[in-house]
């Protein structure tokens, strides 16, 4: 089976477009499209053999749970109960874009979507062309990354097209991914909100809005019962071994690290401030800052296999909070290999 592609940048000019994949999902089919935070692998979330179609795509486990992606709020209602005020403060700020919660799902969420859970991830994206497939299927759209299980996730069309072009019924072709990171997720239905993943939101713009927050302690390590994606399962794996930089004399380190490993065609990721610190040795930059960092991070993992290099030593970024999302995944890219 080979994917149709539909050319996607303007949802009201591509319109027919938009409805002919619409009624794909609306037939239990399978469609890649674009969001603000890495390109989704899309389905018709209550609909238990379509949620099945999206793990089989992606060789993904079945009892890790895939997001539901809504239109508007009045789709939120039909999906999940207990909407507690905190809730609707982080809706109201925060939705559209790229924050996830954690609620009790309504009896119409099928199993198959949620991993088991009686719970459900639940998610309103910014992006117009996401939003607008959203309203057209008329049901919430469940949709991990668009990308092989444990791969890095996909922020590019082309990427989708050349891992994932035989494995669904339509990709639609459109803006590469703004943010480069998937959602925030956080569980509201702790007594206590609980962050089970970083992302672009960061904890302290949460705080402001809710105030007291916690930030689940196997964020960077495995967990028995995953209640969001990328909690259990190694995640964000090039075929070159990552190996992440941290602490002083960061730069020493690297170039020691380098020289080490040059038969292994090594190449370094840092921010490019540093490209001068690496001249004369392969460098791929980062951008200027954490945000840049975001961005291209999984496009850089696929590049470098692409380019054959055998090793990806990178700088630790963690010096902000969207850095510390960056490193979040970065660190599952490496399995935890720390130099």
């Amino acid at each position: 089976m080979k994917a149709k592609l539909l050319t996607v940048k303007n949802f009201i000019r591509d319109m027919e477009k938009m409805k002919e994949a619409a009624a794909v999902i609306r037939g239990g089919g399978t469609v890649i499209f674009p969001t603000e935070t890495v390109y989704g692998l899309g389905a018709d979330g209550l609909n238990p053999s379509a949620a099945e179609k999206i793990y089989r795509a992606k060789g993904r486990p079945s009892d890790n749970p895939l997001i539901l992606h809504i239109s508007d709020i009045d789709m939120l209602d039909t999906i999940v109960t207990d909407v507690s005020q905190k809730a609707m403060q982080l809706a109201e700020k925060f939705w559209p874009g790229p924050l996830t919660m954690i609620l009790k799902k309504k009896s119409n969420v099928p199993y198959q979507t949620t991993g088991g859970l009686d719970t459900v991830g639940v998610r309103m994206p910014s992006n117009a062309i996401a939003r607008e497939l959203i309203r057209f299927s008329e049901t919430p759209i469940a949709a991990p990354s668009a990308n092989l299980s444990g791969k890095p996730s996909i922020t590019l069309w082309e990427q989708a097209v050349e891992e994932m072009g035989d494995r669904v019924d339509v990709i639609l072709l459109s803006e590469p991914s703004e943010i480069g990171l998937e959602s925030t997720i956080i569980d509201m239905t702790e007594e206590i909100p609980l962050i089970l993943r970083l992302g672009r939101i960061v904890p302290s713009e949460i705080e402001k809005v809710i105030g007291k927050i916690e930030l689940d302690k196997t964020i960077l390590g495995e967990q028995d019962i995953p209640k969001a994606p990328g909690m259990k399962y190694r995640h964000y794996s090039p075929e070159a071994e990552v190996y992440i930089v941290s602490g002083k004399e960061k730069t020493e380190k690297i170039i020691a690290q380098y020289e080490k490993m040059i038969s292994e065609n090594p190449v370094i990721f840092a921010l490019e401030q540093k490209r001068q610190d690496y001249e004369g040795k392969n460098f791929f930059s980062l951008g200027k800052d954490t945000l840049e960092a975001a961005r291209v991070l999984f496009s850089y993992l696929r590049k470098a296999d692409k380019e054959g290099y055998g090793v990806i030593l990178m700088e630790d970024v963690s010096f902000d909070e969207v850095g510390q999302a960056v490193m979040n995944r970065a660190c599952k890219a490496a399995d935890g290999k720390i130099i």
